[in-house]
């Protein structure tokens, strides 16, 4: 399949995260040019599972293979780490943030205070 229809796919499968996880994984071992929109279908998915560790995971990913992430990237990030009380995790992604072209808004601080209320 084409990349867009790719992306229609990931997002279709954005409620089960390990469907979506197996068909990212799949189009990285094809060779596929995978943009933010990919990432970012699974990376929601896997914060909506609360699936912190591999929403970092792909986050990571992405940013190792050189995929520009954006706003939605770093939020979901975000509030999966603030959904597990990852509070230093979530603090960590901000420091991201600050380095990047991306603007905080207020999801990505509101993210990030709760994140620290949970921790502790």
């Amino acid at each position: 399949p084409g990349l867009r229809s790719s992306t229609r796919i990931l997002s279709g499968l954005a409620k089960a995260s390990d469907i979506a996880l197996v068909t990212l994984s799949w189009h990285e071992m094809n060779l596929y040019d995978l943009d933010t929109y990919h990432y970012s279908a699974v990376i929601g998915a896997c914060a909506k599972k609360d699936q912190w560790t591999r929403a970092s995971q792909l986050f990571n990913a992405m940013i190792r293979r050189a995929v520009e992430a954006d706003a939605f990237c770093f939020n979901a990030t975000i509030s999966a780490c603030e959904r597990a009380g990852e509070w230093d995790k979530a603090f960590q992604l901000l420091g991201v943030v600050a380095h990047s072209h991306v603007e905080s808004d207020a999801i990505t601080l509101s993210a990030v205070i709760s994140a620290c209320d949970k921790g502790g």
